[in-house]
């Protein structure tokens, strides 16, 4: 193992009980130490996502293995490798994925989900990419199989998973119809490359889709929500359908008429990223630095910041994310 000579003693926030956001707490950790195959990371920023809230809730624990610690994608240096480590080198600008551990100052990362701070980005913008990007290369675009010319509706489109994929669809060719829940997010959503924005509060989004695809409905289908819009994606989906499924905010049950997806040719397919191998997470990480990172080095996507929270403050950002007016990401500034 090599790098610079590291504090043996580091803060972290911790879970303390499960419950509201106030039972993040910080407290003295020992630094981890990377194992084969690994880098620890100086963590400068950390995204705040949702399955973060869901782990403080009790209801998403961590992988076998991973950090009890809530923080799935942080950005900073690299302050010492692992056996076998050959890409990366102490000091390096890095963003990365990890099983848990990111709310806190070293952080370590399997070396293969790591990828480069993209020239230009600041600590925080970097600690904003991993998991959303991650996520929405291997829903969209693996899963769903969305090609250009296609149409792409994005349920949650002012969240951070929705402004990326708003982004990339827009990059790679594809129509983009996106649901948010007020106008300044359904204008937000426009702003980025979505070529309607349906305010769901107002509009019914199985009729908007309908008159923004000339009655033909959308190709690909990335919902969080689950719950009763399931029956009402099968309506909005056209033929031959792909409904991706990656969050069930409104509800994990659904009650289905299949015969529509039947005559439709429809597919629906869903998935969770944490508790995939990191081979299998390394795979992705490959193909976003081939195909999305050249777009984030020339500033052609790039995320949406909402708001930045120092550490110890993780509270707050958890507080930010369940009131539900973000538009894009919230981020910790470990320093």
């Amino acid at each position: 193992m090599a790098g610079e000579t590291l504090p043996s003693t580091m803060t972290a926030i911790a879970i303390s009980e499960p419950g509201g956001p106030m039972v993040l707490k910080p407290e003295r950790r020992n630094v981890p130490k990377p194992g084969p195959g690994e880098v620890l990371v100086r963590v400068r920023a950390a995204g705040v996502n949702r399955p973060d809230v869901l782990q403080r809730k009790g209801a998403y624990p961590p992988p076998r293995g991973a950090s009890d610690l809530p923080g799935l994608e942080v950005a900073g240096e690299i302050a010492a490798i692992g056996e076998g480590v050959t890409r990366w080198t102490a000091g390096d600008r890095v963003c990365a994925l990890t099983p848990g551990g990111g709310y806190a100052e070293y952080c370590v990362a399997p070396a293969s989900n790591c990828l480069p701070v993209p020239p230009g980005f600041a600590d925080s913008e970097a600690g904003a990419l991993p998991e959303t990007f991650f996520t929405v290369w291997h829903n969209v675009f693996q899963r769903g199989g969305l090609k250009a010319g296609e149409s792409l509706l994005v349920h949650g489109g002012s969240s951070g998973i929705g402004t990326a994929a708003i982004q990339l669809a827009n990059a790679f060719g594809a129509h983009v119809i996106a649901t948010a829940g007020s106008k300044d997010k359904c204008d937000a959503c426009l702003r980025l490359g979505a070529d309607r924005a349906i305010n769901y509060r107002e509009e019914d989004f199985v009729n908007a889709v309908r008159q923004a695809t000339d009655g033909k409905g959308a190709n690909v289908i990335l919902d969080m929500v689950g719950g009763d819009y399931v029956a009402r994606n099968y309506d909005a989906a056209a033929e031959e359908g792909r409904i991706v499924q990656i969050a069930t905010l409104g509800g994990a049950e659904a009650t289905v008429n299949i015969a529509k997806l039947m005559v439709k040719r429809l597919v629906h397919t869903g998935s969770t990223l944490r508790p995939r191998s990191v081979e299998f997470k390394g795979q992705i990480a490959a193909e976003l630095e081939a195909r999305v990172w050249p777009l984030l080095a020339e500033r052609r996507i790039a995320p949406v910041m909402d708001m930045i929270f120092p550490l110890a403050e993780a509270w707050r950002a958890h507080e930010r994310m369940e009131e539900g007016e973000h538009i894009g990401k919230i981020v910790l500034d470990v320093g």
